[in-house]
């Protein structure tokens, strides 16, 4: 088997044989680079994952507070839902959690972004950083008024 075709031509069929050559203690035939990308890739995934369901968490809260008269299901829904996404990602990954608070400085200008297009209000609307605490972010009783 050449991994080089095989890895360039079908993943799946790549994976699954460099797993059951991991699983027979076959390693020195293991395609060992591209099993290195691949790992770190997945590190990388779940990174971005929780920066994205960080920055939505903070675009949905920056509405309910900012905008209080059209608050609904849908953003209590998608806070909610971003909620649980963090905190399943944490739980399966937990060297993340330090991530929160880097997550929480970095895709807060996005938010606020989004936010300001989504609701038309203006920049100097919104806070210049998160005015939400980390703590309080993942509370399912936090609701900012």
């Amino acid at each position: 088997m050449n991994t080089q075709a095989d890895y360039d031509r079908d993943f799946y069929a790549w994976a699954l044989h460099n797993a059951q050559l991991l699983s027979t203690g076959r390693f020195n035939e293991i395609d060992i680079e591209h099993l290195v990308e691949e790992l770190e890739d997945v590190g990388k995934s779940e990174r971005r994952a929780l920066e994205s369901h960080i920055r939505n968490l903070l675009l949905h809260l920056l509405k309910w507070q900012y905008q209080p008269h059209l608050r609904g299901s849908s953003w209590r829904q998608s806070i909610r839902n971003a909620r649980i996404a963090v905190e399943k990602i944490v739980k399966d990954s937990p060297s993340l959690r330090p991530v929160i608070a880097l997550a929480v400085a970095d895709e807060y200008k996005n938010a606020k972004a989004d936010a300001i297009d989504e609701t038309g209000l203006r920049d100097d609307v919104f806070p210049s950083s998160s005015p939400y605490a980390e703590a309080d972010l993942l509370r399912d009783d936090f609701w900012p008024e």
